[in-house]
This record gives C-alpha cells, structure tokens and sequence, in this order.
C-alpha cells in the first residue's frame, strides 16, 4: 500500500502528484494492467523471452555504438 503524508499546509494538488510519482516508482500501474487479464503460462514464457531478446539486442548495438566511438 502505498502512502504519502500531507503537511498540513501542503496544497492537495502536490500531494496528489507526489502520490502518482511514488505509484509510478512502485511500479503499481504496471502491475495492475499485468494483472487485469489471465496470461497463459506458455505465452508468459514467450512474452519475458522476448523482452529478454530485446535487451540484449539492445546493449549490443550500444557497446557496437561504444567501439565505434573509440
């Protein structure tokens, strides 16, 4: 559960963006639209497959960009 405490003179408005700030740095939203739905176990396994193949592409090119640069 996420909580925040709000001075007494704080203006609702900021404590309302601390609140959505700290919700994004927990990662709540994130696993709320994970969890909205059922996924399979086999298209869970294909989906962090995936992301795991995006990753590693993705740190290739930048140490391929990194070389280049030298």
């Amino acid at each position: 559960m996420t909580k925040i405490e709000v001075g007494e003179d704080e203006p609702i408005e900021l404590a309302i963006r601390r609140f959505r700030k700290k919700c994004e740095r927990d990662g709540i939203n994130r696993e709320l639209k994970k969890r909205s739905f059922y996924e399979k176990p086999s298209l869970r396994k294909k989906r962090k497959k995936e992301t795991l193949i995006r990753k590693l592409q993705k740190r290739l090119r930048r140490q391929q960009q990194n070389q280049r640069r030298r």
